[in-house]
C-alpha cells in the first residue's frame, strides 16, 4: 500500500472585507469569516479532521477532538497535509 500526501486548496480566495481575516494555507493567502474555528474551516474544505495533518503558526496540532476550540486569528499560517491510501 503506498499513501500519497495530498495539499488541500481552494481555488481563488475570497475578497477581503472587514468581516474577514487574511490567512496563509500551504504558502498561499486566503481570506476567511472572523471567528471561523479551525474544525470549521476544514468542513468548508470538505476535508474530515481524522484525515489531516494540521500544523498551526509553527505547531502541530496533535489533539483533533480540540479543533473546534482553535480560533483563527488574523496572520495565522496552517499547513495541511492530507493523507490519501492507494495501492
Amino acid at each position: 500500500m503506498t499513501e500519497t500526501v495530498h495539499r488541500p486548496y481552494r481555488a481563488g480566495a475570497e475578497a477581503p472585507s472587514e468581516s474577514g481575516i487574511g490567512l496563509t494555507v500551504n504558502g498561499a493567502q486566503r481570506t476567511i469569516a472572523r471567528s471561523t474555528s479551525l474544525s470549521q474551516y476544514l468542513a468548508s474544505l470538505s476535508l474530515d479532521a481524522r484525515a489531516v495533518v494540521v500544523e498551526h503558526n509553527g505547531t502541530i496540532l496533535r489533539d483533533r477532538d480540540s479543533f473546534a476550540n482553535v480560533p483563527l486569528h488574523d496572520g495565522d499560517t496552517l499547513e495541511i497535509l492530507h493523507f490519501v491510501g492507494g495501492g
